[in-house]
């Protein structure tokens, strides 16, 4: 069996796996029924130069205390091996990867530059890293962020998407500094909303 078709039979048992659940479920809960709410975003490279692809899950759900949790699970090949920064930012936009905007941080106070307010954002998420073979696979929740209306909403007016970048972020201990946040983009994807 090849890698690819390995990667491909493991990347749709584990999404079935994390993210089990009827369609019916996520439109009952976005018609105000108890299911949870789910997005998710098919990750592409940022030039036709990288073979990067991929996709990205996510589910919300409350916690015991009523805190929004959104579960995050994200299986991506090509990249190079190591970390990679990954970042929900403000815009739904891919085309070019730039065009997605500055990191997620709505709010009176929101400062969206991806190396300033670093690691601060209610976009900012932990690193995935890649395989020797370019494949990646993270598993996160956070509270940041929301997927049902609200003020954390990543389905405001102009739509949220996925970064994954070119290195490692470091979560820019010195402050702000250049690159500090992952650096140039290698893969996006747009967060779309499940039927």
């Amino acid at each position: 069996m090849s890698q690819l078709m390995f990667f491909n039979g493991l990347l749709t048992i584990t999404l079935a796996i994390v993210f089990s659940g009827s369609i019916s479920e996520a439109k009952a809960s976005q018609k105000g029924g108890k299911g949870p709410v789910r997005a998710t975003a098919e990750i592409q490279g940022c030039d036709n130069a990288t073979d990067v692809s991929g996709r990205a899950m996510l589910k919300e759900r409350k916690s015991e205390e009523g805190v929004k949790q959104v579960d995050v699970s994200l299986m991506v090949k090509g990249l190079t091996p190591g970390k990679h920064a990954v970042h929900i930012h403000e815009t739904a936009e891919c085309v070019p990867c730039g065009a997605a905007g500055g990191h997620f941080d709505p709010g009176p106070f929101g400062f969206t530059s991806p190396d300033g307010n670093h690691p601060f954002h209610s976009g900012d998420l932990i690193n995935i890293e890649a395989n020797r073979r370019g494949l990646a696979h993270l598993n996160t929740t956070t509270t940041r962020v929301t997927l049902s209306p609200g003020p954390l909403s990543l389905f405001d007016a102009d739509g949220s998407a996925f970064i994954i970048h070119v290195n490692t972020d470091t979560y820019c201990p010195n402050g702000e500094e250049s690159g500090c946040a992952g650096g140039s983009r290698a893969a996006c994807g747009v967060i779309e909303l499940d039927d």
